[in-house]
């Protein structure tokens, strides 16, 4: 009898525990822990960043080596982290951050500065992620959360699994977006030559500067708002999709 007492008072102060734990329990803003500054020589053409359980900021900026700011903070229940790593591996920069447990609450603020010229890919898993300021081609993959570009000029292409997609002051003449579960939102300063924007469950907008554009819009569940002026011989190509969502397509 006392042996069974026993295990039902650790049972109840495990659920306890577990329940003023999760009543805490929150996403872990990492912009207020202490930075930590490093740099990690490169002299190549073109990088790919691989980043997890991450906010990342990347820009292109005046600067000789690729120069990473990390932030890191977070707390774990029966379980280890968050613990952090990043090394460049030839034209891969890997930041990891690792957080694993029964209840975990971690979370980290990458920011990266790349030389000017250099050509970017991003693969992300479970972050999100920000770019501005770029003039050469610029690849986005996200698996898990939302994407923002700002201010670029280069070829974009851009894709996120779960999250949507933002796109402002777009100058890029050639942009491929597209989220699987999200809105995709582009706003345009320049007329573009070619857009592809589709969401597999989302709304789908484009902002266009005035000019005639060959438009293709479709909708399988959602209206379809086209209102810029249309010729099928336009050099200026639109196609904007939603499996299940409204698209728009309007001028600025």
């Amino acid at each position: 009898m006392a042996f069974r007492r026993r295990t039902t008072l650790l049972t109840a102060g495990a659920a306890g525990l577990l329940a003023f734990t999760l009543a805490g329990c929150g996403s872990s803003d990492a912009s207020d822990a202490p930075v930590e500054h490093k740099n990690f020589a490169f002299a190549g053409k073109a990088l790919t960043i691989a980043a997890d359980q991450s906010t990342l900021v990347v820009t292109p900026a005046d600067v000789k080596d690729v120069e990473v700011d990390r932030q890191v903070d977070g707390w774990t229940v029966f379980g280890s982290g968050p613990d952090a790593s990043w090394a460049l591996d030839g034209r891969t920069l890997n930041l990891a951050v690792k957080c694993s447990g029964m209840i975990k609450n971690c979370g980290a603020r990458h920011t990266v500065k790349v030389p000017r010229g250099v050509a970017v890919t991003v693969q992300d898993a479970d972050g999100r992620v920000e770019a501005s300021g770029f003039d050469t081609p610029l690849k986005i993959v996200c698996n898990n959360g939302r994407v923002t570009v700002k201010d670029s000029s280069g070829p974009l292409d851009v894709t996120s699994d779960n999250g949507r997609v933002d796109g402002e002051d777009i100058r890029a003449k050639s942009v491929r977006a597209g989220s699987d579960s999200g809105r995709v939102a582009l706003t345009f300063a320049v007329v573009p030559d070619s857009v592809v924007a589709t969401s597999d469950d989302g709304r789908v907008d484009l902002t266009v500067p005035q000019a005639t554009y060959k438009v293709a819009a479709r909708s399988d569940d959602g209206r379809v708002d086209v209102g810029v002026d249309r010729s099928a011989s336009s050099t200026h190509v639109l196609t904007a999709r939603s499996d299940d969502g409204r698209v728009t397509i309007r001028h600025s």
